[in-house]
């Protein structure tokens, strides 16, 4: 391999107390038209999925619970008659659900949350509900397998408080056993609901509405799950310790409410929700521009009595369709559409080859300048005074701009220039001063909201899909480190000093550091450690070093970079076959402290070029995008060919450098 891609022989070297193996031969002009010609290629693959307008928005999916959600919003909006059959409207869309869902079925029954994952409970009974609602033989292998494994799996009992609650929505589940959302928080003093995550938010208040109203649908033949309950396990809510055993007191307190409450104090909770969620649709694809909350919001329109041709209605669920990816053949759900994130990776990527075509990258620079929020959001109730600017994920969601997306913009536009230099200038100053008043308490960053860590939300019974909260985390924190020092906020700026000491606080004892937003530890070091590199900050070498010493200790043999989500379940890094994801983060840390004439880059750079296919996209068979660890997560369909691109530009910079420079 060395004498084919840069003829070099290693020679041990320290740095500091790490030793790295350095080139002492320039790369061969070989291996470097291979790297040129390869890079181009991918430069030119990526330009080739610029939209007209100038954005880049690829496919952006998940697990199969989008598609048996799906379902069960059909079966709300299109109910059975009583006792009979279910026909919805499109019987060729219900063809190709019952194909997507057997397709995604694993070899022993179940369902699976990630790419090469083990069966999940709440996935299985949600696809095997789909399934036995759309007519499935319950005789069929499929039906029979699921069965069994739902059961290995803890039945019914074992899933988690939204499946349940999904389920009782249609009697499948009994109501008095799921956690209550009651409308009545949008009504009590102070600011409650602005102590939850903004994704928990718009999922709670449409369904405070549904279950408030009491609005209930029937299943196909009067169809029951009691097949799914495991022998002798309590069906009851499960109680956990003092503080979530306090909480299921008042929940049982709530459903008591709820029989014989003041309806005057109910209606006008409910009356609050609505209002709230009308407002929040505003400037918005759909409510939070979510999945799950999206479908929420149509339930509740449909509860409250909202015709077909209402226009609401009408936003709703065209916004909620047009997730939907659906073919001749094949039918597959978005969470949501990530055009602006897309689009500032790509840009900064292209950026970084420094052989951009101008005007590509202009129109780029307009559409990003014309997505910036303008408009206070949820934020707001943390920072009232804080001027509104930054940049969401999708097209239009007004309410939750956010900072990882806004970060990642300022650090595209360092690259690309828009037809108005002084409308730039000026967006980009506001989204600076935004980033600085986002900073939360601790001296990180997190993804919508300041300080929003009140941990004795995650204790309420409707807490356990993972994401109560907002917490700041140290991806997005390196990120905004990066992108604050290259706007010239120098070392001894206060938040970059509050955000320098966060990061060497939750650094992990082996080097690494958590992913929040991706998985997992490669993703959370690379990050964390572009952001102290950035800041030039000399508190932060040693963690560097050690970082860096950990990134090499997890390279595969291969040369390239892999991890499971079965990381989030363990809390330590599992490795997993490389991705040409994985492995240019792990190389994007390396090169960041100074690595890039390292044999271990090079190896992973040959293992990215190696495994480029001819049109200049990567083949990428693991999931490396995390939504709730744990519960949800996400294939990026672009993130296999952006972020090589980026490695291999930043490895092509590097490689005109005399020599290795950092000092440890």
């Amino acid at each position: 391999m060395r004498e084919q891609f840069g003829g070099a022989i290693p020679a041990v070297i320290s740095v500091g107390s790490l030793e790295l193996e350095q080139q002492n031969e320039e790369v061969s002009q070989q291996a470097i038209a291979r790297l040129e010609q390869q890079l181009s290629l991918t430069a030119e693959a990526l330009l080739r999925k610029q939209h007209a307008d100038g954005y880049w928005c690829g496919d952006l999916t998940a697990d199969s619970t989008l598609a048996s959600d799906y379902v069960l919003l059909q079966l709300w909006l299109f109910p059975p008659e009583e006792g009979g059959p279910w026909t919805p409207p499109s019987a060729q869309r219900t063809a190709k659900l019952v194909r997507y869902l057997k397709g995604c079925q694993l070899a022993d029954g179940g369902w699976n949350l990630f790419a090469q994952g083990e069966a999940d409970v709440n996935a299985t009974v949600k696809a095997y509900t789909a399934l036995k609602i759309m007519g499935e033989d319950m005789d069929s292998e499929c039906m029979r397998a699921a069965r069994e494994r739902i059961l290995e799996l803890g039945g019914l009992q074992a899933c988690n408080s939204y499946t349940k609650i999904n389920l009782s929505l249609f009697g499948l589940f009994p109501r008095e056993f799921v956690p209550t959302v009651p409308a009545e928080i949008m009504i009590v003093p102070g600011s409650f609901l602005y102590e939850m995550s903004s994704w928990t938010r718009t999922i709670i208040v449409p369904l405070s509405i549904v279950q408030g109203l009491g609005v209930q649908r029937t299943a196909p033949f009067g169809m029951t799950l009691q097949e799914l309950i495991y022998p002798g396990s309590p069906i009851t809510m499960p109680r956990k310790d003092l503080t979530s055993e306090l909480f299921l007191h008042a929940d049982k307190l709530l459903k008591h409410w709820e029989r014989r409450g003041v309806q005057k104090i109910r209606g006008r909770a409910i009356a609050a929700a609505e209002r709230w969620m009308l407002e929040h649709l505003q400037h918005s694809e759909g409510l939070g521009a979510i999945y799950p909350s999206m479908m929420y919001a149509i339930m509740a329109m449909d509860s409250l009595g909202y015709e077909r041709d209402q226009p609401d209605m009408i936003e709703a669920i065209r916004h909620f369709d047009d997730l939907l990816l659906e073919r001749e053949d094949s039918i597959e759900f978005q969470p949501c559409k990530s055009p602006v994130w897309d689009t500032a990776i790509a840009a900064f990527a292209l950026g970084e080859t420094g052989d951009i075509d101008a005007t590509a990258m202009t129109r780029a620079a307009d559409w990003l300048l014309s997505k910036e929020v303008r408009r206070k959001g949820d934020w707001s109730a943390k920072r009232p005074n804080l001027r509104p600017s930054g940049w969401a994920f999708e097209f239009a969601n007004d309410f939750y701009p956010d900072i990882d997306d806004t970060a990642m913009v300022l650090l595209a536009l360092q690259h690309i220039r828009a037809s108005n230099p002084e409308r730039q200038a000026r967006a980009e100053q506001r989204a600076i001063d935004w980033l600085l008043g986002m900073q939360s308490a601790d001296g990180g960053w997190a993804a919508f909201d300041v300080d929003n860590d009140w941990q004795l939300l995650n204790k309420v019974p409707f807490a356990d899909h993972n994401a109560m909260l907002d917490p700041t985390c140290a991806d997005i924190t390196g990120r905004v480190l990066e992108a604050l020092s290259k706007r010239g906020l120098g070392t001894k700026h206060p938040a970059i000093v509050r955000g320098v000491q966060y990061l060497l606080s939750s650094q992990e004892q082996n080097g690494s550091w958590y992913g929040r937003w991706g998985v997992n530890y490669v993703y959370g070091t690379f990050l964390a450690m572009r952001g102290l590199i950035a800041t030039c900050d000399s508190r932060a070498h040693s963690a560097i070093e050690k970082a860096a010493r950990w990134l090499l200790s997890v390279q595969n043999d291969d040369g390239g970079w892999g991890e499971s989500c079965v990381s989030y379940e363990v809390d330590h890094f599992v490795a997993a076959q490389s991705t040409p994801t994985q492995t240019a983060w792990a190389l994007m840390g390396l090169m960041a402290c100074g690595k890039t004439r390292s044999s271990q880059v090079e190896r992973g750079i040959r293992w990215l070029l190696d495994n480029q296919r001819a049109d200049g996209d990567w083949d990428e068979g693991l999931t490396t995008g995390t939504g709730f660890p744990n519960v949800f997560y996400l294939s990026y369909h672009l993130y296999r060919m952006y972020f090589p691109a980026l490695a291999l530009a930043t490895y092509r910079k590097e490689l005109v450098r005399p020599a290795l420079t950092v000092q440890l």
